[in-house]
C-alpha cells in the first residue's frame, strides 16, 4: 500500500497552500467583481436627470431622479468599482505568478483539459449543479493530503460529471440568462468538443478526451442517488501546466461505497470491476492515514 500512496515533496506541500490562498482570494474577488459589472451613468429625461443602471449586455434600468440618495448610490459604486478592479489586476498578477510556480515543481498532474472544463463551468455559474464522479474525484482527495495515486489507478480519457437533476428548473433558468448551451461552455474550454451522434449526454473534443454527463433519476439501487444526497467535498486541483480550478465531488468514503457497490454487481466489467476495488481501497486508506476527520463509524 505504501508504494501506491506517494507523498509529494515539502516544497510542492508548501507551494500548493501558497497557490490555493491566492486562487481563493481570486475567486472570492471575481465574485465581487461580478457584482459591479455595466455600469452607471446619468441621464436627463424631460429636464430631470436620473440614474441609470447599465449591463455588460447593454440592458438599462433606471434607479430613480437624481438626490442626495442616488448621489450616494452612484458615488458608492464608482468606488466599489474602481477598488475591486484594482484588488482584482494585482490578485492576477500574483494568480500568474502561482502557476507559474506550480509548474516548475511540477505541483499538478490533473489534465489541462479537466481543469479548463472545470473552469468553464466555474466561469459560466454552473460548478452548482455538477459534480465530478469517477476516477477523476481522486484528484481533488489527493490534492487535499498533498500526495500522489499511483499512476495505473488514475487511467482514463474522460470525466463524468453528474448533474443534480433536483435543481433542473434553476439550471435551465440561468442557462437562458446566460444564452449558451452546454455544449457552448465546454467550447469555452476546448473549440473541438463535439456532441456525438450516438451518445447525445457525451462531448468529445480533437484528441479524444470525453465529458461524459449523467442526467438521469437516480432509482433503486442506483448509486447515483447516493452520490446526489452525499456532502459535497470540494478541493482545489492543479493541472500539469500548473492552472488552478476548484473540484466539486463527494465524501470520500461515499466515493468508497459506491466503489464497492459497482464492484458488487454481477454485470461489471472485469476490468472495470478491478479498478473500483482498487480506488476503494486506495481511498479508504488515504482516509485512514491523511483525513481521519472523515472517517464514520462503521468504516473503520
Amino acid at each position: 500500500m505504501a508504494d501506491e500512496i506517494i507523498e509529494n515533496d515539502e516544497s510542492q506541500k508548501r507551494q500548493y497552500i501558497d497557490a490555493e490562498s491566492v486562487f481563493n482570494e481570486l475567486r472570492r474577488v471575481r465574485q465581487q467583481a461580478s457584482q459591479v459589472r455595466g455600469g452607471m451613468m446619468w441621464r436627463e429625461v424631460s429636464g430631470t436627470k436620473y440614474l441609470i443602471r447599465t449591463s455588460t449586455k447593454g440592458a438599462q434600468k433606471s434607479l430613480g431622479p437624481k438626490s442626495e440618495e442616488t448621489h450616494k448610490v452612484y458615488q458608492a459604486f464608482v468606488h466599489r468599482k474602481k477598488a475591486v478592479t484594482e484588488r482584482l489586476k494585482t490578485i492576477k498578477t500574483q494568480f500568474d505568478r502561482q502557476r507559474r510556480l506550480n509548474k516548475a515543481l511540477r505541483v499538478g498532474r490533473v489534465p489541462n483539459v479537466v481543469a479548463n472544463v472545470l473552469n468553464a463551468l466555474d466561469d459560466a455559474g454552473l460548478s452548482q449543479h455538477f459534480m465530478v464522479v469517477g476516477t477523476h474525484a481522486l484528484c481533488a482527495y489527493e490534492s487535499a493530503c498533498g500526495v500522489r495515486f499511483v499512476p495505473d489507478a488514475m487511467a482514463t480519457r474522460d470525466i463524468d460529471l453528474l448533474f443534480d437533476t433536483r435543481k433542473h428548473l434553476r439550471f435551465f433558468s440561468h442557462m437562458r440568462q446566460i444564452d449558451s448551451s452546454l455544449l457552448g461552455v465546454l467550447r469555452k474550454a476546448d473549440k473541438s468538443f463535439e456532441r456525438l451522434d450516438d451518445q447525445m449526454e457525451t462531448a468529445r473534443n480533437s484528441s479524444g478526451f470525453e465529458v461524459d454527463i449523467i442526467r438521469r433519476v437516480a432509482k433503486g439501487d442506483d448509486p447515483h442517488q447516493q452520490i446526489l444526497n452525499a456532502p459535497r467535498f470540494s478541493q482545489m486541483v492543479v493541472s500539469t501546466t500548473g492552472d488552478m480550478a476548484m473540484m466539486n465531488t463527494m465524501h470520500p468514503l461515499d466515493f468508497v461505497q459506491v466503489k464497492r457497490m459497482l464492484a458488487a454487481r454481477p454485470d461489471r466489467d472485469p476490468l472495470k470491476r478491478n479498478k473500483d476495488e482498487q480506488q476503494a481501497r486506495l481511498v479508504t486508506e488515504l482516509v485512514a492515514q491523511y483525513m481521519p476527520q472523515y472517517e464514520r463509524a462503521g468504516n473503520k
